[in-house]
């Protein structure tokens, strides 16, 4: 981060440095001008703390994660998700396919269908982020005149969607998940979607869950139309 590229994890004011470095290893804690608290508290917490404040959707949480660290792990994050979740689908519509023959566990991973439910699952989410973004730079950008980085806002959503790995113990555990899980899951990505928006623009709530309905309703018509063509193009090869 360079200078002026800190946020008070309070305030959200800029700050020109999180600490400073005295001889002999001694760190003192910066003071925000403006709120007259530790500009980042969380650089002396444990990870671990860091992200039970993050799951709890804490603002504090999310702006010392998107602003005043240099985590860039959302690409590898996101396509282990896809992963995660391309692999529950496929095991869904394998489900009732039980076999004890190991063969069959190779045979059905070459199948076509894993890489199909990893596009579609990867077409739904990026159809969600683009219209999030093209909500916002409608609604930001053209009306209200404010100045949108997109790349930030695009890093803050990828890194939002750190519940998917929720997915994980449903993937282990392949009989014991359930439609209510699932859904809880997606309930909870969609709120930290939420609140990533809302730090990164400091916006109102309102905007913020605007965004994400706007991002799900894209999402949703993506996968009804995804759907509808895989089911076309099976009956066709079915019919031929």
């Amino acid at each position: 981060m360079g200078k002026d590229g800190f946020r008070c994890v309070e305030c959200n004011e800029k700050a020109p440095e999180l600490h400073r470095d005295y001889s002999n290893g001694i760190l003192k804690i910066t003071i925000c001008e403006s709120c007259q608290k530790p500009v980042d508290k969380y650089i002396e917490y444990d990870p671990v703390i860091i992200l039970i404040d993050a799951i709890l959707c804490k603002t504090q949480a999310f702006r010392h994660i998107l602003f005043n660290t240099s985590l860039n792990i959302q690409w590898k994050l996101c396509v282990f998700c896809l992963l995660c979740e391309a692999y529950l689908r496929w095991s869904l519509l394998h489900g009732t396919e039980q076999s004890s023959d190991p063969a069959d566990i190779i045979r059905y991973t070459k199948e076509w269908e894993f890489y199909g439910m990893f596009g579609l699952a990867a077409l739904e989410l990026s159809a969600f982020c683009i219209a999030v973004l093209l909500f916002l730079m409608v609604v930001v950008g053209g009306l209200q005149g404010a100045t949108l980085d997109l790349r930030l806002l695009l890093r803050a959503l990828l890194l939002s969607c750190y519940g998917k790995v929720l997915l994980i113990p449903a993937v282990i555990w392949e009989h014991d998940h359930s439609p209510l899980c699932l859904g809880l899951i997606k309930m909870f990505v969609l709120t930290s979607n939420s609140q990533a928006i809302r730090v990164i623009l400091n916006s109102s709530r309102r905007l913020s869950l605007l965004a994400v309905c706007v991002g799900l309703l894209s999402e949703t018509c993506v996968a009804q139309a995804s759907e509808k063509l895989l089911w076309s193009a099976q009956d066709i090869l079915t019919f031929d």
